[in-house]
């Protein structure tokens, strides 16, 4: 009588690393990116993200896993990155009250009477956060890993995890900002904070995935909406003053216009959304040739880190767009058109609405 060979049975192995790598990538790359690549640390200081991992890595991990599990999109995330943007500066590090922040006058461009706080700060600190701790890490690693761009990485006991790091990252850096600088916001700061946060939480999980609309405006070619978003937020934080304010909000605004026209196209794609946040990403190495790192180092070291970080945003996107490239082209289901074109591209199985 013959015998069959048993079917070999699957390896956990490449399937915990598969659930697992996304999670410490994002960890690593939510403090990476605005902290290190921007300029504020330099590749001497690498070893000391694990500080900065809890709470950025926390709460990138906490506010995607959030969105994904309640089956929303960007907008939630990004207004999620606010909330975190407003509890980080506001009662966190404090940054937004303290007129002394390490050294740093961020309160007096664009003073706002009464709340002791700069308007262009707000916007430089708030919304920075929403897109370059939150939005732009969690892209980038999303389209790394397209198969899981739109599923949960964690189970409860990893999400629960991830809020107790948050928590614990916030609470470190508030106890040790508290004792080295000796400053604490008043009581209607703190109130006005909170508010906020709780109102930016609320909208969060108030607004809901638009339809997608064949009649949309077709959206560029990925590459063309890089180019836009990186001239477009190259043009934040320019002129410490009202006028700079004025400027930054009516960038922010044409960004939510062309992007919100943009995604109802059925032809919106994952590559689309690499391009934005690619964008930001490049906006945020070049920033790093200009500002200097809180830590002296010689110009030499300085710009030798410049460089490498730099290198490694580019190589990052060029990477993640291989990812989807490749995932269009051995999936079919999952194919959306790039570009422009004279047929309308087809739209996945079971999507039936879309998001920027």
């Amino acid at each position: 009588m013959s015998r069959t060979s048993p079917l070999p049975r699957p390896t956990p192995g490449p399937r915990f690393w598969r659930r697992v790598l996304p999670v410490i990538g994002l960890a690593l790359l939510a403090p990476w990116v605005p902290e290190y690549l921007v300029g504020s640390h330099t590749v001497r200081d690498l070893p000391l993200i694990v500080f900065l991992v809890p709470m950025y890595g926390g709460g990138a991990l906490l506010i995607r896993e959030l969105a994904r599990r309640t089956g929303r999109g960007w907008p939630t995330i990004l207004l999620l990155g606010l909330a975190y943007g407003v509890i980080e500066a506001g009662l966190f590090d404090q940054s937004l009250f303290n007129p002394d922040y390490m050294g740093e006058d961020f309160g007096t461009p664009a003073r706002i009477p009464g709340l002791g706080v700069s308007a262009y700060y707000l916007l430089v600190f708030v919304g920075g956060h929403a897109v370059w701790s939150i939005g732009t890490p969690i892209a980038i690693i999303e389209s790394l890993v397209p198969d899981r761009a739109d599923a949960p990485w964690l189970r409860t006991p990893g999400l629960l995890v991830a809020a107790g790091l948050y928590l614990l990252g916030g609470f470190m850096i508030y106890n040790d900002l508290r004792s080295t600088e000796g400053f604490g916001a008043t009581g209607p700061q703190l109130a006005a904070a909170a508010t906020a946060a709780v109102v930016f939480v609320g909208a969060a999980f108030v607004v809901r995935r638009r339809p997608a609309d064949p009649a949309a405006k077709t959206p560029p070619r990925p590459w063309w909406v890089l180019v836009v978003a990186f001239l477009l937020s190259s043009l934040l934080g320019i002129g410490e003053n009202w006028l700079g304010v004025a400027l930054g909000v009516a960038v922010v605004a044409l960004m939510i216009w062309y992007v919100t026209r943009w995604a109802r196209s059925p032809r919106w794609s994952p590559r689309h959304r690499l391009a934005l946040a690619g964008g930001a990403l490049l906006t945020w190495a070049w920033h790093g040739f200009v500002l200097h790192p809180w830590r002296e180092v010689s110009p030499a070291a300085e710009l030798a880190s410049d460089i490498a970080f730099a290198v490694a945003a580019i190589a990052m996107v060029v990477l993640a767009d291989w990812r989807l490239r490749r995932a269009r082209s051995t999936d079919p289901r999952t194919a959306v058109a790039d570009g422009p074109a004279e047929v309308p591209a087809p739209r996945p199985e079971g999507r039936s609405s879309v998001e920027p």
